[in-house]
Parts: C-alpha cells; sequence; structure tokens
C-alpha cells in the first residue's frame, strides 16, 4: 500500500480546519499543516489533532503551496485548502488509490457550499481539480491567486468517484470581501506578469462571466443563490481588469 501525506495551508482558520482533518483521518499517514502565523486557534486546534504543524509568513498561494508540497515525507500527496473536506465516496477513492497507484495525478469534483447551500450548477460545479498527486511529477502554477496543480513533464491522470466539500461563504459580506482581496491579488500578478487589460474588456467580460455562469453553465437551476454567485463572478471579473486598466495608466 501506498503510503499518503495530506498538506493543509492554514491562517486563521479556526472555524474549519477541525473538519478538514477530520475528513481524512482515514485516509492520512501523515498529515502536515503550513500556517501562515495564525492569531486564531488554528494551530491549536491542530496540535489537539496531532497533526504535523510548521509555521511560514505567507508567500503567496501558488508559493506557499508549492512550500507545503515539498514538506510532504511521501511521494503521494493530496492537498487541501483548510475549508474543503473529503465526501465519503473520495475517501473510499483514495484509499482505492493507496492500495492500486498507476496514475502520477487523480483529478475529483469540488461541490461548493455557498451559505449552507451546495451549488450543483454554474461555473461552481462539477469545478474538476487535480489534488491527489505524485509530488516528483507536479508543481503549483499558475497567477495568484488562482494557483492549480500542473504536471512537470507529460503525464496521464485519472478521474475519481466523490467530492471535496468546499464550504466557500457563510455570508454575502464575506464573498463582497473576498471579491475584493482576490481581485487586487489577480490585478497585482497580471500586472507583474506584464500582462494587459483594456477598457473593451472592462464592460465585456464581466457580463461574458454572468452569462457563462448564470446561462451556459445553468446557474439559474440554482435559483437565488446561483444569480447571486453568478453576480458575484461577473463583479469579481470587473473589479480585476478596472484595477488592473487603472495599474497600467499609473505607469504613462
Amino acid at each position: 500500500m501506498e503510503l499518503l501525506s495530506v498538506v493543509i495551508i492554514t491562517f486563521n482558520e479556526e472555524k474549519n480546519i477541525g473538519r478538514c482533518i477530520d475528513s481524512v483521518l482515514e485516509v492520512a499517514d501523515e498529515i502536515l499543516v503550513l500556517d501562515s502565523n495564525s492569531t486564531d486557534k488554528t494551530v491549536e486546534i491542530a496540535h489537539q489533532k496531532g497533526v504535523t504543524v510548521h509555521q511560514q509568513a505567507f508567500l503567496g498561494y501558488v508559493e506557499q503551496k508549492n512550500k507545503a508540497l515539498g514538506m510532504a515525507k511521501h511521494n503521494l500527496v493530496l492537498s487541501l485548502d483548510a475549508d474543503e473536506a473529503l465526501d465519503s465516496v473520495l475517501q473510499h477513492s483514495i484509499l482505492a488509490v493507496k492500495d492500486n497507484f498507476q496514475f502520477k495525478g487523480y483529478t475529483m469534483n469540488r461541490f461548493n457550499n455557498y451559505c449552507g447551500k451546495f451549488i450543483r450548477h454554474g461555473s461552481w460545479y462539477p469545478d474538476s481539480r487535480m489534488r491527489l498527486v505524485d509530488k516528483s511529477h507536479v508543481q503549483w502554477a499558475g497567477n495568484n491567486p488562482h494557483d492549480t496543480l500542473t504536471f512537470t513533464t507529460p503525464q496521464s491522470k485519472k478521474h475519481l468517484k466523490g467530492n471535496i466539500l468546499h464550504y466557500s461563504f457563510n455570508s454575502f459580506e464575506e464573498h463582497a470581501a473576498q471579491n475584493n482581496k482576490f481581485s487586487s491579488i489577480s490585478a497585482e500578478s497580471l500586472f507583474k506578469r506584464g500582462r494587459k487589460t483594456n477598457l473593451f474588456k472592462v464592460a465585456f467580460n464581466p457580463f461574458w462571466a454572468f452569462v457563462r455562469s448564470y446561462l451556459v453553465r445553468l446557474g439559474f437551476l440554482d435559483g437565488f443563490y446561483g444569480f447571486v454567485i453568478a453576480v458575484n463572478i461577473a463583479h469579481l471579473t470587473f473589479l480585476k481588469h478596472s484595477k488592473l486598466y487603472k495599474m497600467q495608466k499609473s505607469i504613462l
């Protein structure tokens, strides 16, 4: 049987970290938390659960997750965020992989919980992510805060049954605050990479983001929350392009 390390990055996640750790106890041979100097009870809870905790000032989402990946003791690694947890079907799928580890990467669907309701349509589902990997063949990449695990050499992957349960936002206020934070991080990351936007993208891209989530991806089937999520996706897109446009103008 292949041994499995579960790695989790945290910052002030006392509301979530216990649930996340509990969901991997049956599949993990090592649970490692890389904390960014939390000021709440995150570290205390993790220690109470008997997991290994390291501290590292936040480097950026991509950089922090690569740091945690490199700390894992075993080659087979499951990477989770603190506000995520495994459902029972995915737990059994991962146990099966440990018994027959054939691929360098495994994808799984992420099932997002929004204000107490799981969202089954729109841009948020099935939200497939590669999270179970052979760490010697992958790295975290992407534009912060949007990180993704990618192969360093061409490899095949397999999709697993079951879901990562993602407890995203408990209120509209949390979502709005996250939009403001993430749009700033995205704009700064794109600006540093030399990416550019224009007034057409500032106007059109948010409109298309709403249409894609609410109509093309059938977000309307999730009722009121499907509409709210689509509006927030559009708002995030608008803020990102607006902030990037402002940065471009500031250097002229």
